[in-house]
């Protein structure tokens, strides 16, 4: 009863967060792109970091792991389910944007930081690895090359009928900045306790059951955690703003790999990674497959239908689950 109280919660709270990031990235001049980065994947990323956290105190360096890597995982397959919803034409198509691009090639730098500690993991600083430190470091450059390249394109996708243009869409909330900002904070608050509660959940099903924290860090929780996501992708489609939609889906998923350093700063004893197991690295390899699956959905932009990439985000994942369950 607790869990699904807790999913009514986060749905019901990831409808206000759309209007309310949508109307900030407005009046702030962000974007929809990099206002989804910045509001939306911030705010809906915080039952995950919660759970992160939850894990990684709880000395579970593999659901810790899993959760950060499953999120980015499921988040990006929430796509494939909005393509279905967004009857005007191919997603990706539409929220074509530069932003977006570059967003998901960030991820993929950002992905492939961890397995560096991987391959080295008796390198420490404290009771943490080194390479940690980069994935902030690396997270606020990229942000950096957003706004850069928000300023100055260099390059542009070709508009068609589909394509959103800026300002389409509702309009933003003529309600105060202060009143915008307040709301936001509180939905925060309520989406992080949620995030508690799953934790606990999540570790709970671990010792019940005896499946492998990577397996259950990887689906069961995250599902359940990224459910901001997708009911903020839906809403924003069906709002008519896909921009926003995806921009929120690939800034979340670029903000959730700060939740891996997090996992290796909350893990007391010793790098997360050297304690994870073999089986965090194919959740790395099948999240950075599925990622670049999708930059080339928006470089390919299929005019129609759900497009390659909304058939191949599922197999990926359901075939890393798969390798998981074989071997774990």
């Amino acid at each position: 009863m607790a869990l699904a109280a807790t999913a009514v919660v986060i749905v019901a709270a990831g409808v206000r967060l759309t209007r309310v990031a949508d109307s900030l990235s407005e009046r702030t001049g962000l974007g929809d792109a990099l206002g989804g980065a910045l509001l939306l994947g911030a705010v809906t990323s915080l039952p995950g970091i919660v759970t992160t956290v939850t894990g990684s105190l709880e000395g579970d360096p593999g659901f810790g792991l899993a959760n950060p890597i499953g999120g980015v995982a499921v988040q990006t397959v929430w796509l494939a389910l909005a393509d279905l919803v967004y009857r005007r034409a191919n997603l990706e198509h539409a929220a074509a944007s530069l932003e977006n691009l570059l967003q998901a090639l960030i991820l993929v730098a950002l992905l492939a930081v961890p397995v560096i500690a991987y391959a080295t993991p008796d390198l420490r600083l404290g009771w943490i690895h080194p390479v940690t430190l980069l994935i902030p470091v690396a997270y606020g450059y990229g942000l950096h090359l957003l706004r850069r390249l928000q300023r100055s394109p260099m390059w542009e996708p070709v508009l068609t009928t589909a394509t959103e243009r800026a300002g389409e869409g509702p309009g933003a909330s003529q309600a105060r900045m202060s009143s915008l900002w307040l709301q936001l904070a509180a939905l925060g608050l309520v989406v992080g306790v949620a995030g508690w509660v799953i934790g606990q959940a999540g570790l709970g099903v671990i010792a019940a059951t005896g499946l492998p924290s990577t397996l259950v860090g990887f689906t069961f929780t995250t599902a359940i955690t990224s459910l901001p996501e997708l009911v903020v992708l839906v809403t924003a489609v069906r709002m008519g703003t896909p921009t926003l939609g995806v921009g929120n889906i690939i800034g979340g998923n670029t903000f959730d790999t700060l939740m891996i350093a997090m996992a290796d700063v909350f893990y007391l004893e010793g790098p997360v990674y050297r304690d994870a197991g073999d089986q965090s690295l194919v959740l790395l390899g099948g999240t950075m497959l599925m990622t670049a699956v999708l930059a080339g959905g928006l470089v390919v932009r299929d005019r129609k239908g759900i497009g390659f990439e909304g058939l191949v985000l599922p197999l990926v994942y359901a075939g890393t689950v798969a390798l998981i369950f074989a071997t774990g």
